[in-house]
């Protein structure tokens, strides 16, 4: 069974310990991942299935080289041939899985791709965000009827519609969308965690963050302002790939799912009720009190009553509208004022 939603419906966060190409070549480095992962707190282990011809072609124009960012230089097939997980690696990643008790989940990049993952009986798909534009591939995925969590970096409202109503034309409503910066690292600046809460109502259905940011205070906001699954890339340490340059090491990533599903839990409501605890501090609010012995019949002044703390008297409230008013009885300094105090 996958997970996510029975976590999202308890209103808990479903945590993706995102491996790509951080296995750095070796299946023994792909397993550590997987029990690390587990070890740390996540919820799902996922990897990325693709050939480098099912992302592109091998061609050596200028088309087909990286201009700037963590992968200046590279050529697009040479990239994805050195950082993809083998596909005869993937039945054992998916078995460590589930021997260690950790979903699993993959992205597949063409139909054949979602056919292997098929024949894996994955439980899960995800979309990658520059995937997010190609709707025959989504409504693939889609068609097998399981859910489906998509990355939306760089889409408009537009396009992201388009994908989940391609979903919709598969009768497919599992849908879970991932807010993303498609930057790698992803700047602060360029977050906009804040869209979080505006797709929420928007697109009525669960959203989450997939994490290129440094660090887990973008993880943390995103938690705070909504967000209901993190999707993080994790490495191991000492360990170079084409991915690990915005990888977060093991440690911080227990760090980080610590911190988002306390996160989760300090950012709960709205809810107005009283705590248990609010409940036993009630005695220590302001309410009023006598200050000085009152005889029966003599009026309340702002010299014999007065607002302090604890709250065993009447609410403070009330204050202006005793003044004047009469005692009933005899009043004790230090005694609460009562309603059934005053005539």
């Amino acid at each position: 069974m996958f997970h996510v939603f029975e976590k999202i419906n308890n209103h808990d966060v479903y945590v993706i310990a995102e491996m790509s190409a951080n296995h750095g070549g070796s299946l023994d480095n792909a397993l550590e991942i997987v029990r690390q992962a587990k070890k740390a707190g996540a919820d799902c282990l996922k990897i990325q299935t693709y050939t480098a011809d099912s992302m592109t072609i091998d061609c050596g124009n200028e088309y087909f080289y990286v201009n700037g960012g963590l992968w200046d230089g590279y050529n697009l097939y040479q990239l994805y041939e050195y950082a993809g997980t083998p596909y005869e690696w993937q039945a054992r990643i998916k078995e460590e899985c589930e021997k260690v008790g950790i979903d699993f989940l993959s992205t597949p990049f063409d139909k054949a791709a979602v056919d292997f993952l098929e024949n894996l009986k994955v439980e899960a798909y995800k979309v990658a965000s520059y995937e997010l534009v190609d709707i025959p591939l989504i409504e693939y995925i889609a068609s097998k009827g399981k859910p489906i969590i998509i990355s939306v970096g760089m889409g408009s409202l537009e396009e992201i519609q388009d994908a989940i109503d391609a979903c919709h034309r598969m009768n497919n409503n599992q849908i879970v969308l991932l807010k993303c910066c498609s930057e790698y690292p992803a700047p602060w600046d360029d977050m906009k965690l804040g869209n979080i809460s505006d797709m929420i109502s928007r697109f009525n259905v669960p959203i989450g963050l997939s994490d290129h940011s440094v660090g887990s205070i973008g993880a943390i906001v995103g938690v705070s302002l909504g967000a209901c699954v993190v999707e993080k890339h994790v490495k191991l340490d000492g360990i170079e790939s084409a991915d690990s340059g915005f990888s977060m090491t093991m440690d911080d990533f227990a760090k980080m799912v610590f911190d988002v599903r306390n996160a989760k839990r300090i950012a709960k409501g709205p809810d107005y009720s009283l705590t248990e605890g609010e409940e036993s501090s009630m005695v220590f609010r302001r309410s009023i009190f006598i200050i000085k012995d009152i005889k029966t019949g003599e009026k309340f002044t702002e010299d014999n009553i007065r607002v302090i703390r604890p709250g065993y008297g009447m609410k403070p409230k009330y204050f202006k509208e005793i003044i004047g008013k009469r005692a009933n009885c005899d009043i004790q300094r230090g005694m609460p004022l009562k309603e059934e105090y005053i005539q």
